[in-house]
This record gives structure tokens, C-alpha cells and sequence, in this order.
């Protein structure tokens, strides 16, 4: 065998393992997000329920705000929430979204309306829903039903309190089970709210008036 056809094997044996590296090299950056990125939740996970109430008029606004039914979040969030989904699906039960990331501008919009701290974080502090860190959430059961929770998403009242008592051990009980799994999974709850909660690791993270575009 001459020269030329040694080259020309050992060429024919070195081509899959350069196209092994170069495809390891395309999918580094993928692997390279950053936590505090905002990412389409959609993008992470098929296991979740999506009602977003601020892209519908079906809200405190009477308004529709959102131009996208999208969940966007930082990454971090993304993970905690998955896991946290998880945990439930092992239960027979699954995440309902109502919102997620709130642009500055949505938050503005929010304070204008209903000027009250306890349920409407001031624009001037900004919201953690305006850092991607927070999530307003329910439970639906294997058959798609939502849990009752003893009042609708954006209920301004008492009875949403996660102190108010003055409601059936069903109800309370499916109450606890739900901010249970969530602080487990890195998340605090919001005594006034029991849909609310925040990522313990985004508190800290800016202000953003971020848009996506819809598809």
C-alpha cells in the first residue's frame, strides 16, 4: 500500500469524529444559558396548564395587557418551577398559570387601577413579577379540573388570605399542599394571596420592562 492510500484511509476514519466535535461544539451555547435569563417556559416543559389571565379581558383590568399567552420567567424560576411540577404530577396533579414575568409598563398599568400595596406591588419598587421570579398559580386535577381554592385568581378579599381559616378542611388542606410543594421546591408563598409565589433566589435580581414578540 502506498502513501497516498494511507492518507486516504486514516481521512475516511477522522471524519466522524470531526463531526462528532463540531456537533458538540454547536450545542455548547444552548448548555450556556444563564439563570438570570428570560426564557419561554413552553421552551422547558409540556406539563403545565396555561390560562393567562392578562393577555384576556378575563381579569381585575377588564383589559387585555399581554399581547402573548406566554410564560416567560429566568431560568432559575423555570427550573424551581419544574421541579416543583413534578412533584405534583406524582399526585395526580399539575400547575395552572395565570401570569408569570410583568413588563414595568404592565406593573404601571396595574397600580393605576388598584393603588393598594397589599395586592398591587408600587412600580416604583417594582413587583418580583417584574424580575421573573414570580408566579401566580392553581393546581387541575388528572382529569383537567382546577382544585378549588376557596376563591377565583385575583380575588381582593380576606378569604384569599393564606391566614384565613374560615374555610373547609378540603379547601385548606389543598391550600397547604400547594404552598408545601412550592417552598420545598425554592419558592415563598404571599400571605395575602394564595396563588402567589416568589423564587427565594430572584428576589434580588433587576427591574425589567422586557418584551416578547408573539408568534
Amino acid at each position: 500500500m502506498n502513501c497516498f492510500s494511507k492518507l486516504i484511509i486514516v481521512f475516511l476514519f477522522c471524519i466522524p469524529s470531526l463531526q462528532a466535535q463540531n456537533e458538540a461544539y454547536v450545542s455548547e451555547p444552548n448548555s450556556q444559558v444563564s439563570d438570570t435569563t428570560f426564557v419561554n417556559l413552553r421552551d422547558y416543559s409540556n406539563d403545565f396548564i396555561y390560562d393567562m389571565k392578562y393577555a384576556t379581558e378575563d381579569n381585575f383590568l377588564k383589559a387585555k395587557v399581554y399581547d402573548c399567552a406566554e410564560c416567560m420567567l429566568r431560568l432559575k424560576t423555570v427550573k424551581a418551577l419544574i421541579a416543583a411540577n413534578n412533584d405534583f404530577l406524582k399526585k395526580g396533579y399539575r400547575i395552572k398559570l395565570y401570569d408569570c414575568y410583568r413588563p414595568l409598563d404592565i406593573q404601571k398599568k396595574m397600580w393605576e387601577i388598584v393603588s393598594n400595596p397589599e395586592y398591587v406591588a408600587d412600580p416604583k419598587k417594582g413587583s418580583i413579577h417584574n424580575r421573573g421570579g414570580a408566579v401566580d398559580i392553581s393546581l387541575v386535577d388528572i382529569t383537567g379540573k382546577e382544585v378549588d381554592m376557596g376563591t377565583s385568581f385575583d380575588f381582593f378579599g380576606i378569604q384569599a388570605s393564606h391566614n384565613f381559616k374560615q374555610l373547609s378542611k378540603e379547601i385548606l388542606s389543598k391550600r397547604a399542599y400547594l404552598k408545601k410543594v412550592m417552598i420545598q421546591n425554592g419558592f415563598n408563598s404571599f400571605d395575602s394571596e394564595w396563588w402567589h409565589y416568589n423564587l427565594k433566589a430572584g428576589l434580588k435580581d433587576k427591574v425589567a420592562n422586557q418584551k416578547w414578540k408573539c408568534e
